[in-house]
């Protein structure tokens, strides 16, 4: 029920009321006109309520209850002791799904890192071929009769020292140094110039380098310690002397050619301005060993150069075969 339609049986009742007080206020009017009139207003109350009370009785099934009128009489409100809060209620779901929101994790603080030097712009082109030294022009062979093709002669006309024509040599004798014993001390070496028809012809191939002769220095079971010189007229300069030795140092011929064992058997040394070198050994023994000594003059002068040799122990046989040595001038 809407607030007008309840409000109108109050308003009938109050003009039905205040109609009552106008008849009494009137002598005129006779009670039986008084009566009549409540008895209309009574019966119209009662007609117009009908509706109206089946209205509210319609309203009420479906509407809110209304709250009583406030009565006239002062209600003396009871003092009601304090009560504790109610308990919290959940709170009621949200009555529209919230739009998900994306979670941004927190990102680390980035490391400044250190920028490499830029690398050098890289070369396409292939590198260049690695050049090798120049090989040094030499002059020609400043010794006389290098080769040992030009003639022989005995030294003090002794025929057991054959030397090639244009060359000296010397020896030594005495204690070796290198033992005690009766042996341990140097022989004089015997030297031939043999053509290649005095030796061998399975041995002709193997001990001349160059042309038809080849010198031999050589003592069976002594030491020997000799050298082959030969004085040359030098320019300023550097000079490259080069000698090549077969070393034949045979320890036993039982069962064959048997080479000595210990390296130092057999040494090579060069005689030559500034000193020469000192004693070199051989790579091994019964093979061809090539031997290079490079020195310098700064004046013009006349020099004394050579190889010395020597076996150093009592061997069956301490032999060198030498050939094809060189003195040359270096020209670049």
């Amino acid at each position: 029920m809407n607030r007008k339609q309840a409000f109108f049986p109050w308003l009938l009742l109050a003009s039905l009321l205040l109609l009552l007080a106008a008849c009494q206020s009137e002598p005129e009017t006779s009670e039986v006109d008084v009566q009549a009139t409540v008895d209309t207003a009574v019966s119209l109350t009662v007609t117009a309520q009908a509706p109206i009370a089946a209205a509210v009785e319609v309203a009420q099934a479906t509407a809110e209850p209304t709250l009583p009128p406030v009565p006239t009489q002062p209600i003396e409100t009871p003092t009601v002791a304090p009560t504790a809060p109610p308990p919290p209620t959940s709170t009621p779901p949200p009555t529209s799904s919230p739009i998900p929101t994306e979670t941004v994790e927190p990102t680390e603080t980035a490391v400044p890192t250190e920028i490499p030097p830029t690398a050098a712009p890289v070369n396409t082109q292939p590198p260049p071929p690695p050049t090798t030294p120049a090989e040094p022009v030499l002059s020609g062979n400043l010794l006389v009769n290098g080769s040992f093709e030009g003639g022989w002669y005995n030294m003090n006309g002794a025929p057991e020292f054959q030397l090639p024509n244009g060359w000296a040599m010397e020896f030594d004798s005495g204690p070796t140094g290198f033992g005690g014993e009766e042996w341990d001390i140097w022989f004089p070496p015997e030297t031939r110039v043999l053509p290649y028809f005095q030796l061998p012809e399975s041995e002709r191939s193997l001990f001349i380098r160059h042309g038809d002769y080849t010198i031999k220095a050589f003592k069976g079971n002594g030491p020997i310690s000799l050298r082959l010189l030969q004085d040359v007229a030098l320019q300023p300069g550097t000079y490259v002397f080069t000698a090549y030795i077969f070393p034949d140092l045979v320890a036993s011929y039982q069962g064959g050619k048997q080479f000595a064992g210990d390296p130092n058997a057999g040494e090579v040394r060069f005689i030559a301005p500034g000193g020469g070198t000192g004693w070199l050994t051989f790579a091994r023994f019964g093979v061809w060993g090539t031997f290079q000594h490079t020195f310098t003059v700064d004046t013009a002068q006349t020099v004394r150069i050579g190889v010395g040799m020597r076996g150093r122990y009592a061997l069956a046989s301490n032999g060198f075969f030498i050939d094809d040595w060189s003195l040359q001038r270096v020209e670049n």
